[in-house]
């Protein structure tokens, strides 16, 4: 929020509202309080501000009642509504969401998670960072320093709070310490795109998963009969880790999915089986008209291996055709595809022509061979580029603990 904004905010806690108004006057915003939600229905559609944080739980009114009206509103239109409330629980968001609130922040108020969510629903936008980029196993060290060692994981968060993750590769665990340290009770949602350890690794040290209050669902393909739920179970066994799901004190569900497409509260989540020993899955994620595709260990077969499929193919640009991101598995250099065809995984050249084709707008290669260090990388980046130099399709290789907002 480079620019001056104007601000009300709407709740009968003295010192909450004090705290909130500080903060937004300390970086240069207007800000007004009204601890009555009557006089401020009535005092709002007179000036409109360009926001209204929102308590709850306040007498007469409450502030979903208040946000609802206001929503009811066509002079109002473009005015954001952000609940700012210690009501933690995603029932509470959801209902805020449903009733048209444009984001959901916690109490109590902490400065960096209050101007983060205030940036997005502003600007309206779906932030992505990247935790890990590497595939099979993570890879530390001084060869590693520039781009990370740490093995598949992106999150995403929304302008309404949503937080979605995908994959738990070694990355999940600097995910998880990074939102633990925000000191909020969360609520998400983690994809999985399929069991491989390198993908499923770092689940038992999530460590939101350990913390009271907090929601999550793990969702992803089943394998015949054995469902998500047994997936994560198997792995956390006592033989295999001391700890079982048991011991979580999260509140903890799991949901199977098949090829199709999932709504979660406004965004839009669509599936295919992707091209890789097993079910794996492939992700997009769609939201006011843009979208990131995350599409890791997949095989793009050259059309003279006995492994091509047309047909697949051409199914996947469709799924990807013109989406703002493309995350994909570009495990390995051309030279080295020759000796790995029918492994589940693709190269430089056929995702650089693949991405093109599917008329992507940004290309982040992703799930580097284990052996591939920084400045290999480097080269494959550069070959893309080259690849595409004639392209509307811009590469852009990511570092750990990039983000990027659409």
């Amino acid at each position: 929020m480079s620019e001056r904004l104007r601000f009300v905010i709407v709740d009968d806690d003295p010192g909450s509202a004090s705290a909130a108004k500080a903060l937004l006057e300390g970086r240069g915003h207007d800000a007004s309080i009204f601890f009555d939600p009557e006089e401020a229905l009535a005092s709002i559609p007179i000036d409109p501000p360009d926001c209204v944080l929102l308590d709850i739980l306040m007498p007469g009114l409450d502030g979903l009642e208040v946000c609802s009206r206001l929503k009811e509103m066509p002079k109002l239109s473009g005015m954001k509504v952000v609940m700012c409330t210690a009501k933690a629980f995603d029932s509470d968001r959801r209902r805020a969401i449903e009733i048209g609130a444009d984001g959901y922040i916690v109490k109590p108020i902490r400065k960096d998670s209050f101007f983060e969510t205030l940036d997005r629903v502003m600007a309206n936008e779906l932030e992505f960072t990247f935790w890990g980029i590497r595939g099979t196993v993570p890879r530390p060290g001084r060869e590693t320093l520039r781009y990370g060692g740490n093995t598949s994981c992106v999150s995403m968060e929304f302008p309404r709070g949503q937080l979605f993750a995908f994959d738990a590769g070694s990355g999940l665990k600097v995910l998880g310490d990074s939102l633990v340290k925000r000191g909020e009770r969360l609520t998400g949602k983690l994809f999985l795109s399929h069991p491989h350890w390198d993908h499923i690794n770092t689940l038992p040290f999530f460590a939101p998963f350990y913390v009271q209050g907090n929601e999550w669902e793990i969702l992803g393909s089943p394998h015949g009969s054995v469902t998500v739920k047994d997936l994560v179970n198997a792995q956390m066994d006592g033989v295999f880790f001391p700890v079982t799901t048991r011991e979580f004190g999260a509140k903890l569900e799991f949901r199977d999915l098949r090829e199709g497409t999932y709504e979660f509260d406004e965004i839009s989540v669509s599936t295919m089986l992707l091209a890789h020993p097993g079910n794996c899955l492939g992700y997009r994620v769609s939201m006011d008209g843009r979208s990131v595709c995350y599409i890791t260990d997949n095989e793009l077969s050259s059309p003279t291996s006995d492994n091509h499929t047309v047909e697949y193919e051409e199914r996947l640009l469709e799924f990807v055709r013109g989406t703002d991101a493309l995350i994909i598995d570009t495990n390995y250099l051309d030279e080295e595809y020759e000796s790995k065809v029918g492994w589940g995984h693709s190269s430089v050249t056929q995702v650089a022509n693949f991405a093109h084709r599917a008329e992507v707008k940004t290309l982040y290669p992703f799930h580097h061979d284990y052996a591939h260090d920084d400045d290999t990388i480097d080269r494959k980046l550069e070959q893309m580029q080259e690849i595409l130099k004639t392209s509307d399709t811009e590469v852009v290789q990511p570092v750990e603990g990039d983000s990027f907002r659409l």
